[in-house]
């Protein structure tokens, strides 16, 4: 798998309804399952090291529409790793407190510390995606913020943050059958919200959004990834690998023991 695929350079124009949502022909869903499930392995095994070591800092975000599939991919390609050293990030509606700072103030405190692997589940885009759809601020305020949203990554990633970022792209005929199978589904009635069919409504509003976000915002230090995510598997396959591939460049160790330590022998 040739992950640049999915990748988007610097300044490249983005238009999702060009980009497949769907898993490449040719992919095998039972292999692609056992990929997955060995790639989490060599993950587990290198967020250990990366943990062990204490140098780097690692931080993922994942940004999608509603039911994008943010939470089952924390699940799946996150849930195996040593929780010592992953720390997964909600954002909400901001809280007053929040409201009383400036907007990246409750992002930045959630940042990585060193060894740590941090998931942002949504994220500081949230600045340019839900307030520009409803219009909770002026245009020419929201519009400053793709500069400090580039600005703090920057900094981010100058102190030592290696940052990862990915976007699960549905379809919206994927949208609505997910949001059917949760009104269908007595255990997953809990997760419906008639506020989703709202905000269903303005899928072309949220389309320019992201389109204008991955287009404004993929960096070399801070690059996006488009992952087609209308097959699950698929989507924690291409998530896992880019894990993977991310902290094999790192190339976290084990810090030497102690030469005294070699040498004890426990009574």
């Amino acid at each position: 798998m040739d992950l640049d695929t999915y990748r988007i350079a610097p300044d490249q124009p983005v238009h999702l309804a060009d980009l497949d949502p769907d898993a490449p022909a040719g992919i095998d869903k039972d292999d692609a399952l056992d990929q997955v499930a060995d790639a989490t392995d060599q993950l587990s095994e290198l967020q250990e090291r990366l943990y062990a070591e204490g140098r780097h800092k690692v931080l993922v975000v994942l940004q999608a529409i509603d039911t994008g599939g943010k939470d089952g991919a924390i699940r799946k390609v996150f849930g195996p790793l040593n929780p010592q050293g992953v720390r997964i990030a909600s954002f909400k509606a901001p809280t007053g407190p929040e409201l009383a700072h400036d907007y990246l103030w409750r992002i930045h405190r959630e940042t990585p510390g060193t060894g740590e692997i941090v998931v942002f589940n949504r994220s500081h885009y949230e600045d340019v995606l839900v307030v520009r759809v409803h219009g909770l601020v002026p245009e020419e305020r929201w519009r400053a913020r793709y500069r400090h949203l580039v600005e703090f990554e920057r900094m981010l990633a100058e102190e030592g943050t290696t940052i990862v970022k990915c976007f699960l792209h549905i379809s919206r005929d994927e949208q609505r059958e997910r949001l059917q199978a949760r009104v269908d589904d007595p255990t997953k009635r809990w997760k419906f919200n008639p506020g989703d069919l709202e905000e269903r409504a303005r899928w072309d509003d949220y389309v320019a959004a992201f389109d204008e976000m991955l287009s404004r915002t993929s960096t070399a230090y801070a690059p996006w990834y488009v992952v087609p995510a209308n097959r699950k598997w698929f989507r924690d396959l291409v998530i896992s690998r880019l894990l993977v591939e991310t902290l094999r460049n790192l190339d976290p160790r084990f810090p030497e023991a102690d030469p005294s330590i070699v040498t004890t022998q426990i009574a």
